[in-house]
């Protein structure tokens, strides 16, 4: 019961922290208002988007929990890129800092890049799970770079 307690945290607190960055960042979207690149997707995608990535996001972490594959440099970048990841939105959405926004999200890249990495080395399938989420990360680096230059 023990385990199963662990995989469940560990799939649940990614879509938990990223529906609380949600909440805080609601009041201050303005996506639908802004210059947007082509290939935008509208708005309403994104919170879906996001949430099936939490949950991949969390069963792939849970994943090496539960089956005990994980060390410390898998953790680390795991949580590391998870808050990098959640601060990401507030940049953007709350404090409208667009370039530095920029930065931050090519920062995740390397980040998730390097998790995906770190998760094919202990487990195989766990690390190929992690391509949406870079292919997706890829895209909103994409898109926040556009909005950037498209709302100078």
């Amino acid at each position: 019961m023990k385990n199963k307690w662990i995989l469940a945290k560990n799939i649940l607190l990614p879509l938990i922290l990223g529906g609380i960055v949600g909440i805080i960042i609601s009041q201050f979207m303005d996506y639908e208002t802004l210059q947007k690149p082509p290939l935008s997707p509208p708005g309403f995608i994104f919170g879906i988007v996001w949430s099936i990535l939490y949950l991949l996001m969390g069963i792939a972490y849970g994943t090496l929990v539960y089956k005990g594959q994980t060390n410390k440099k898998i953790s680390k970048i795991y949580w590391t890129q998870l808050i990098v990841n959640l601060i990401w939105p507030i940049l953007f959405f709350v404090f409208k800092a667009r370039l530095f926004s920029s930065i931050w999200i090519i920062i995740l890249l390397i980040l998730v890049i390097n998790m995906i990495l770190k998760f094919y080395k202990a487990n195989k399938i766990v690390g190929y799970s992690q391509i949406p989420y870079l292919l997706w990360i890829i895209f909103a680096t994409y898109l926040n770079i556009g909005v950037y230059i498209l709302n100078k």
